[in-house]
Formats: C-alpha cells, structure tokens, sequence
C-alpha cells in the first residue's frame, strides 16, 4: 500500500479523552486523498492497535490443492502463525482440514477456508488456475484474488504468483524460483516483503526481476525418525526421491542408466545393492514409460520404481537407505531447471543417508562436499563417489552422521521459530500506530 502519514491518527489515538468524530474525518481525508481501500486499511490498523479485535492474516495458493513442498511451506507458516493471527487459507479449489491433516501431518483446524473459484479458469479442463494462460490483452482474472487481499491486515502469497496485487497493509510473496521476468501483470516488487527460499533463488531474483529480496527463510523439512536406525539395520539401498516430471529435469533416466553400467562393472558387489526411484507421477507421463521400459529391458532385477507412494512407505523406505542419489541440474542450462533448494535430499540427510547431488543451485547450501555428502557435475562423478561409499562403510557411516548433524538447519521447528520472529516483528511495527 502506498506511504500514508499516520502521523494525525496517532495523536488522536493517544489523546485524552479518545475523540472518536476527529478520527472519522482523519479517515475521510485519507479516503479523499488515496481512496476508499487506504481508508479502509487504516481503519483495519486502528482496531488492531486498540486491541478490538485480533489481527488478520490471509495465505493464498493457487496450487494449495496439490500435495508439494511449495504448499507444504505455506501451510506450516499458517501452522506457525496460527496464535498470533486470525488465519484465512485462500485457495481456488476446494480442500480440507483432514486433507492437510493427511497430507503434512499439519493441524490448521483454527484456520478458516475460503474457496475462491476464478471464472476465467473455469473453462479450461485443468487442475489448476494456470498464470501461463494470462496475457496482456485480457482483463487479469487474478485481480479476484487482489480484491479480496484488501480484507486483511496480512496477506501472504505462497504461490509464487507474481500476477497477484496486494492490497493489505502488510504483504509478502513467497518465491521459491523467480520463474518468469517482468512483463503483464507482474506485481511481485509490490509486495512489503519478498520471502525467499534459498540463496540460490535470491541471485536468480536479483538478476531477473532487478531488486534485492529481503527475507530467507529455508523451507521446513520433517522426516526425521523417532530413533535413528543403526547401520546394521539399514539395507544396501539407493535411493533417490523426486516427482517423475515429464520434462525429464529431475534426472531419474540418467540415474537408472548409472546403476546399470554399475551392475555391468561390478556385477558381484552390485548383486547385494537395490535402487529405489521414488516418486509422483501423473496417469499419463511419457518420461515414466521410458523409465520402466528401460528397466524392462535391461531385466535387472535389483530397480525398483515406486510411483505415488504413500508418506509411510516413503519414510519406511528412508529408515532403510545408505546412499541418496539427486541430480537435478545436471547438463541444464536454464537455472529454473536446476534444483532451487532439495527438500527431498534434507529429508535423506534426516534419516543419515548420504546424498551425491548435483552440483549446482540450492544443493550447494544443503551439502558440504566431503564433509557430509557429495557434490557432483557428471555421471561419471556420480559412480566414483558411490562406488567409494559402497567399499567404504566406515566412511559413509561417518558422513551419514554428519549429513543428520547439517540437516537441524532445516527441521519444521526452525523454519516456524524463523517465521515466528519475522512476522512478530512486522505485527508489533504494524501495532506501533
């Protein structure tokens, strides 16, 4: 919102007795001078700062109805926040509190819904409101969204939404990858406070959309065990967990493609290992059927493809595991394309797996090479780093220890204390009228 003096409105607020007629034609300039939405976030400020009323707080996903760690970061800020602020969850199709229940283990129960349907995207057959269809010689469908911002003393958009216009008096845009530049309806330098992910992201902002963000916040990850499983518990496994995106980017072609050539090296010490694909995947997707036709052919008996699992199979699967392959990033060009953070591989780190990851984008924060994993730029790098762990147990029993010790940066209680003191200090600046 745009810079209003407050100044006359805190000396009526503060002088005695309160004169509620002078703050009526304080709002009343402010409305003639800047409109009716300033007049009515002022208003909104004055009964939060009189202690009327607790403060409000809407978090907007287009995509809140697709289970992914994007949504999943939004719901735990709520979770986070949920004392502090009287939370409205804006979404455009509908979900519900034993859906988030089931899907993050989160309990948002004192957090409203609100379903916002958007005309535009009704006519389209797709899961969701898909910013990619809005041009600039259409009216921005998304401006529903941007009205009802205007409700709130806070509105976060969790989407990465850039077309979203904020109207509350406090807002901030959760970026996870600047995907697009600026162009039709771009409205992300208009939030109070850009969030961002990693610091990978933050460079990618700062060159594609020209300004500094102002707050890192990594994302919660929480798949560490109740116990640790010991090494003489854990199986000969690698595993590698990630969506089977149609595009290809997150590499599990190449990674099936390196555990053959390994079974064909080593053929004897392979025999005692498995690997595990695990991940998402659409009813239709022209990437999984190569995979599995290439596993077909090859009859190795020792891969294993795991598609839409369950969260307990995942985490049985975890406390099973030595190694974690992640190589998304590998021959890309397109920084969008490259790993942005790597929640998947924390989760491994959590559960004292090793990880061999591409090195590149969000990896580079997660894993120290050497120390607590594995950095690598080919495949050839890949099978030298896994072959060495596989003879050396005693090596990778120590990396794995330091990989859980490094992955306490990342835990859920983190990341809420994180957006507890942030958001705790915007209220108390947004309380001081």
């Amino acid at each position: 919102m745009k810079n209003i003096n407050l100044e006359p409105i805190k000396q009526i607020l503060s002088s005695t007795p309160f004169n509620p007629s002078q703050l009526r034609t304080a709002i009343l300039q402010i409305s003639a001078e800047h409109g009716p939405q300033a007049a009515y976030n002022t208003l909104l400020r004055v009964e939060v700062a009189l202690k009327l009323r607790k403060p409000s707080l809407a978090i907007y996903d287009h995509t809140f109805h697709i289970i992914g760690g994007g949504q999943k970061y939004g719901f735990t800020a709520a979770h986070a926040l949920q004392d502090m602020f009287d939370i409205t969850l804006l979404l455009n199709k509908e979900i519900s509190h034993q859906d988030i229940r089931d899907w993050y283990h989160l309990d948002l129960t004192r957090c409203r819904i609100k379903e916002i349907k958007i005309p535009f995207f009704q006519q389209f057959d797709s899961p969701l409101p898909d910013p990619a269809r809005v041009s600039r010689r259409m009216e921005n469908p998304f401006h529903i969204i941007s009205r009802e911002s205007g409700n709130y003393d806070f509105f976060i958009n969790n989407s990465m939404n850039e077309m979203v216009y904020p109207l509350a008096n406090v807002s901030a845009i959760i970026c996870h990858f600047p995907e697009r530049r600026p162009r039709s309806y771009f409205y992300a330098d208009r939030y109070t406070h850009v969030i961002y992910n990693s610091r990978y992201t933050a460079h990618w902002i700062q060159q594609k959309w020209k300004f500094t963000p102002h707050k890192h916040i990594y994302p919660p990850v929480d798949m560490a065990p109740a116990a640790p499983a010991s090494e003489t518990a854990k199986e000969n496994i690698i595993l590698s967990v990630a969506r089977f995106e149609e595009g290809g980017s997150k590499k599990q072609l190449e990674m099936v493609r390196m555990f053959l050539k390994l079974n064909r090296r080593f053929p004897a010490l392979l025999n005692e290992w498995k690997l595990a694909l695990v991940g998402g995947s659409p009813d239709e997707n022209e990437y999984l059927k190569k995979i599995k036709e290439l596993v077909e052919k090859s009859g190795a008996g020792n891969i294993r493809l795991m598609v839409n699992s369950s969260g307990d199979e995942l985490k049985a699967l975890y406390g099973k595991a030595k190694i974690f392959w992640h190589l998304c990033g590998l021959d890309q060009t397109d920084p969008a394309l490259v790993e942005h953070f790597g929640m998947t591989i924390v989760e491994a780190m959590q559960n004292r797996l090793v990880p061999i990851v591409f090195d590149g984008g969000g990896q580079r924060e997660i894993v120290d090479h050497g120390v607590n994993g594995f950095r690598v730029q080919s495949t050839a790098q890949s099978m030298s780093f896994t072959m060495k762990l596989i003879n050396e147990p005693a090596l990778r029993e120590e990396l794995g220890r330091r990989a859980f010790e490094k992955s306490k940066l990342f835990t859920r209680e983190t990341f809420e204390l994180n957006v507890r003191e942030f958001f705790s200090a915007e209220l108390a600046k947004y309380c001081s009228i």
